[in-house]
């Protein structure tokens, strides 16, 4: 299968490449303060990817596109992107969960993966772990979570995707299964750190790319999802835009 992948739901835009057995991917991840680029790069990403894997764009077989939560922005941009690439192609598109991508990398970690978790002793905490907890930062003060286990191939969720308080996040953890040792990544698990590790939570060094979207890991959730109607792939924002919020207040 030859499949083109995109996620813009965090700062960074991502895209996979899946040609065969192969994958590849290409990314911009801005420095903290500056803005995302997803409207400038995603198509010019998408292009460089293709090209890389020895690929055009009438040889494209499936789409799929991260659906959040996340950026209000960022999504509207991605998922528009990826029903107009799979509309124009003719191909089918999938939606995947953002947060179910950043668990399935560590999921898939096993002791061979010291270098991605930051180090040797992180590794060996992530072989051992019983799950993992994604964290992306909502603003507002919260955090959109989930919570994962089992196979990277299909991760079981184990808490449902919600929009979640920095006091909440501990009330979180004590409800997982077999107690500490869940790790916890993303943007907002580096943010709301002092939260998650008094509550047991494994938090891998602020510079570790765990904490960001994978090209690879979303090509290959992508691959195994079943396809959906493109009208039916939707942005999962968990809560209203800022806009939305900002607009109601002004008019009381």
């Amino acid at each position: 299968m030859n499949l083109l992948a995109l996620d813009t739901a965090t700062p960074s835009t991502v895209v996979g490449v899946l040609a065969g057995a192969a994958v590849g991917q290409e990314r911009d991840d801005p420095s903290p303060g500056e803005r995302p680029r997803h409207a400038q790069l995603v198509l010019a990403l998408a292009d460089r990817a293709l090209r890389r894997a020895g690929l055009g764009w009438e040889d494209i077989e499936r789409v799929g596109v991260g659906v959040g939560p996340g950026s209000f922005t960022g999504l509207r941009i991605g998922v528009a992107t990826a029903r107009g690439l799979a509309q124009s192609a003719d191909v089918p598109l999938v939606g995947v969960s953002t947060l179910r991508t950043l668990a399935a990398v560590v999921l898939g970690l096993g002791t061979e993966g010291a270098g991605r978790a930051g180090g040797g002793r992180d590794t060996l905490a992530a072989a051992a772990a019983p799950g993992v907890l994604t964290a992306l930062d909502a603003r507002r003060g919260e955090a959109f979570v989930a919570a994962f286990r089992g196979s990277p191939a299909g991760p079981d969720e184990v808490a449902a995707a919600a929009a979640v308080s920095p006091d909440g996040l501990g009330q979180l953890v004590e409800g997982l299964p077999d107690g500490e040792g869940w790790w916890g990544v993303g943007d907002g698990a580096i943010r709301f750190r002092g939260h998650l590790e008094p509550a047991g939570v494994v938090v891998p060094p602020d510079d570790s790319s765990l904490h960001r979207v994978d090209g690879e890991a979303l090509c290959r959730l992508a691959a195994a999802a079943p396809p959906q109607a493109w009208e039916a792939v939707n942005p999962d924002y968990l809560r209203e835009p800022d806009a939305e919020v900002a607009l109601r207040a002004s008019r009381r």
